[in-house]
C-alpha cells in the first residue's frame, strides 16, 4: 500500500518545551510539517527547523483564522492534512494506524476521527465523563477547514468520516500559573461566542448542526441549546457537580480534583461573570455589543474571511 502524503499543521507561540516531542511523534507518517508561529520569543522556531519542519510566521487573530491560514498553505500534492497542537503528541498505536489504514480509505471519506486524552499536572485524567473525546484531526486536502468561531473550534468537512481507534495525548508541561492565564484568555473568547449566539453580529458555524450524532456535534448542541439557556452562575456549579460526583471525577485524585474544579467550575463561572460584565456595560453606556466586547474584554473584532464555496461545512 502506498504511503499517503500527509502534511501536519501545528500552531505555535513559545512552545520550546513541547515542539520537538510533537514533531517526533508524527515522523513515521508525516511527509511535511508546517509550523505556523505567531511571535515566539523562545527557541520554538529554531527547534522546529532543526527537526525539518517548514516554519511560517503570521500575526495572531484567533485560532480558527490562524489554522485556516495554515491549511491554505498546505502543498497541493498533499493527500491529507492533520491538525495538531504543539503540546499534543501522537501515540505509537495511532501513528501505526495512520500508516496502515489512511491510504486505504475510499474517496468518499473526507475526515478521520481519533480519540484525544489529556493530562493535568502530569497526571492522566480518566474520569469526569469528558475523556477520551472524539476529534476530527485528519482530513483530505482541500476538503476541510476550521469552523469560524472564537473558541472550541472543530474541523468541518463536507463528506463522510471514518473512525480510527488510536489516541493523541494533550500533555502540557507548563505551570499552573500559565494554565490559569491561558484559560483567562479562553474565557474572553468564549464570551464572544456566547454573545454571538444571542446577538448574531458574526457568521455562526457550529458542529451542533451535524447530522448523525457525532460526539462533537452532540456536545456542542448540549452546550449551545441546553447549557447556554440555563441560569448563569448556577450552571457552572451544576456542571462541576455532574463531572465530579455523578461522573466520578473524584477518583482522579488531587490532580483531578484541581482539574475538575478549575476547568469545570472556576472557568465556567469566570465565563458567566465576564458575560454579565459585558452586558452590564452595554446597559450602562448604551454601547453596542461589538463596542462592549472591545471595551470590556479588549478584543477588537475583525471581519472574518468568507467561507470558500469549495469547502462547504456540513460535518465536523
Amino acid at each position: 500500500m502506498t504511503k499517503p502524503n500527509v502534511t501536519v499543521v501545528i500552531l505555535t507561540k513559545n512552545e520550546e518545551r513541547h515542539i520537538a516531542r510533537c514533531l517526533d511523534s508524527v515522523a513515521s507518517f508525516a511527509t511535511q510539517c508546517l509550523v505556523v508561529d505567531s511571535g515566539s520569543t523562545d527557541r520554538t522556531m529554531e527547534i522546529a527547523r532543526e527537526k525539518g519542519a517548514t516554519v511560517l510566521e503570521n500575526p495572531w487573530i484567533n485560532y480558527a483564522t490562524q489554522m485556516n491560514w495554515g491549511i491554505d498553505r498546505v502543498p497541493a500534492e498533499a493527500d491529507w492534512v492533520m491538525r495538531l497542537d504543539a503540546d499534543e503528541y501522537i501515540t505509537e498505536p495511532l501513528a501505526q494506524e495512520i500508516v496502515q489504514k489512511l491510504g486505504g480509505l475510499g474517496d468518499e471519506i473526507d475526515g478521520v476521527y481519533v480519540s484525544r486524552r489529556m493530562t493535568f499536572l502530569r497526571k492522566r485524567i480518566r474520569f469526569g465523563g469528558i475523556f477520551p473525546v472524539r476529534v476530527l484531526r485528519l482530513f483530505r486536502n482541500g476538503r476541510g477547514r476550521c469552523e469560524n468561531r472564537w473558541m472550541d473550534e472543530h474541523i468541518l468537512v463536507p463528506g463522510q468520516t471514518a473512525d480510527f481507534d488510536g489516541e493523541l495525548i494533550d500533555d502540557n508541561h507548563n505551570s499552573l500559573a500559565w494554565w490559569t492565564e491561558k484559560h483567562n484568555g479562553y474565557s474572553n473568547r468564549e464570551v464572544v461566542d456566547l454573545l454571538n449566539l444571542e446577538y448574531g453580529f458574526m457568521p455562526h458555524e457550529t458542529v451542533a448542526d451535524l447530522k448523525g450524532g457525532q460526539q462533537a456535534g452532540v456536545k456542542r448542541w448540549l452546550k449551545e441549546k441546553v447549557y447556554a439557556n440555563m441560569p448563569t452562575g448556577s450552571r457552572a456549579l451544576a456542571y462541576f457537580l455532574y463531572r465530579y460526583v455523578l461522573r466520578l471525577g473524584f477518583l482522579d485524585g488531587r490532580e483531578g480534583a484541581a482539574f475538575h474544579f478549575l476547568q469545570g467550575f472556576w472557568y465556567r463561572y469566570l465565563v458567566d461573570m465576564k458575560l454579565f460584565e459585558v452586558k452590564r456595560h452595554m446597559e450602562r453606556t448604551g454601547a453596542d455589543v461589538e463596542t462592549a466586547i472591545r471595551d470590556v474584554l479588549g478584543i477588537q473584532l475583525q471581519p472574518q474571511p468568507p467561507a470558500s464555496p469549495a469547502k462547504p461545512a456540513k460535518l465536523g
